[in-house]
């Protein structure tokens, strides 16, 4: 293998990406399957391929919006707030409790990701933050799932609790609040007790910036 700097080996990378990426990508017809909640779309489309033959195919896709997770931090206390709550897809692929430890998240709406972020973070924490900052954004789930999420990482002190928390009452939610050691948080990685992508992220994220 060649030993190439770190700028190299990205230029190269960029241009292989470009060498194998489709062109002309057009929609050709959308079906709407359900939307009893979200959308479920039927998304037929067509591309030219890099040797200039044209491909169609057929694609399932589910459209709920996009969302915003946050992980809120103590440094004094090396404590991380997560939150448990019932989740049926879990519950029908494997998970006995339907019960899933994640940091606090919800879907924008017609919010901003740091507006949203804010109003998940007090509806169902409890705390009162003024400000989070923004680390990345991802796809979770590109195969299948349009959505995008906003991750944020926020201090947080005692005196910013100003209620229980628990999520609102009228969107039936159940939420219990976790303050948990970030060393504890992170062997419950390695335990199996916390299986949710977003929070592994946030929490692997919080070790590998030495943030905690």
């Amino acid at each position: 293998m060649l030993n190439l700097d770190r700028n190299t080996y990205f230029y190269l990378l960029t241009l292989n990406i470009h060498k194998m990426a489709i062109k002309n990508i057009e929609i050709v017809k959308t079906e709407i399957l359900s939307d009893n909640w979200y959308t479920l779309k039927k998304v037929t489309y067509q591309y030219s391929k890099p040797d200039g033959t044209i491909q169609q195919q057929s694609r399932e896709a589910y459209d709920r919006g996009n969302g915003a997770v946050i992980l809120l931090y103590n440094m004094t206390s090396q404590t991380v707030i997560l939150t448990r709550q019932f989740r049926i897809p879990t519950y029908i692929n494997g998970n006995e409790s339907g019960m899933l430890i994640e940091a606090c998240a919800g879907l924008l709406d017609q919010d901003s990701p740091q507006d949203c972020i804010r109003r998940e973070t007090e509806e169902e924490t409890g705390y009162q933050i003024k400000e989070a900052k923004k680390i990345f954004e991802a796809y979770m789930s590109p195969g299948s799932v349009t959505e995008i999420l906003h991750f944020f990482i926020a201090e947080y002190t005692n005196n910013m609790k100003v209620s229980d928390g628990g999520g609102l009452e009228e969107e039936e939610e159940h939420i219990e609040i976790l303050e948990i050691n970030i060393q504890d948080a992170l062997e419950m990685i390695d335990t199996g007790e916390i299986k949710d992508g977003k929070t592994i992220m946030l929490l692997q994220y919080i070790r590998l910036k030495n943030i905690m």
